[in-house]
């Protein structure tokens, strides 16, 4: 069997960004259909309804750990221009992302706090926290290898490999964090039209991860 060119797989990668765009476009969609349709939106005042405090949680964690960390990911594909501009919206993207994350975090933390519930006790919030905590130290130790001017060429060549096989365990983690978490949602008896959104975005997270990754081990160049 003759073996593809190198051609022929940088022609492969356009459509694979493309339809990576088109299903975090889908994610974010089905997100918010659920949220604001199903669950009435999201509120910061236990007062009108607790459950209103908690949606706010899955929405911004998806948006940021899903979403914005895909999109970073891809940076150093998709962004047109000099490597400096890339690596400039990549490292801005990841910060988003963490942005979007402390406010998600912050939701579930008030809501357990105001409900009188116990905090950290399953498999998502053991998962949320490890995927946070090595998200930050990741983005840390990124920028001083870098960014931060007193890093050596030799430094940062060294380091490039591990940086991009951490940064896809990560987001690997966040990925399997949000399926986690929709798995939380448990629909007894009958199977509402809620669950087929719940589940499609299961699915769509699912299948932007994979074209996530599909996009990094592709060559750069199409």
């Amino acid at each position: 069997m003759p073996v593809k060119s190198g051609a022929s797989f940088r022609l492969a990668a356009l459509p694979v960004v493309v339809l990576a765009q088109l299903l975090a476009a889908a994610v974010l969609t089905l997100t918010l259909v659920w949220i604001l349709h199903f669950r009435g939106g999201f509120s910061w005042e236990m007062s009108s309804n607790p459950q209103l405090v908690y949606t706010a949680h899955p929405l911004f964690m998806v948006i940021g750990l899903v979403i914005c960390t895909g999109e970073a990911v891809m940076a150093y594909r998709i962004v047109l221009g000099p490597r400096e501009a890339k690596k400039a919206v990549h490292m801005l993207l990841h910060l988003l992302s963490l942005g979007f994350a402390a406010v998600g975090l912050y939701a579930a933390v008030k809501f357990h706090k105001d409900a009188g519930l116990a905090h950290i006790r399953s498999l998502h919030a053991w998962l949320g926290i490890a995927t946070i905590g090595l998200y930050a130290l990741q983005w840390l130790v990124a920028f001083i290898y870098f960014v931060f001017p007193g890093a050596m060429m030799t430094m940062r060549a060294d380091y490039a490999p591990w940086h991009i096989f951490f940064g896809i365990v990560i987001f690997l983690m966040a990925v399997c964090t949000a399926e986690t978490g929709l798995v939380r949602f448990i629909f007894p008896g009958d199977y509402p039209s809620e669950a087929f959104v719940v589940n499609f975005n299961g699915i769509a997270i699912f299948m932007f991860a994979v074209t996530v990754v599909l996009a990094v081990i592709l060559p750069s160049r199409y």
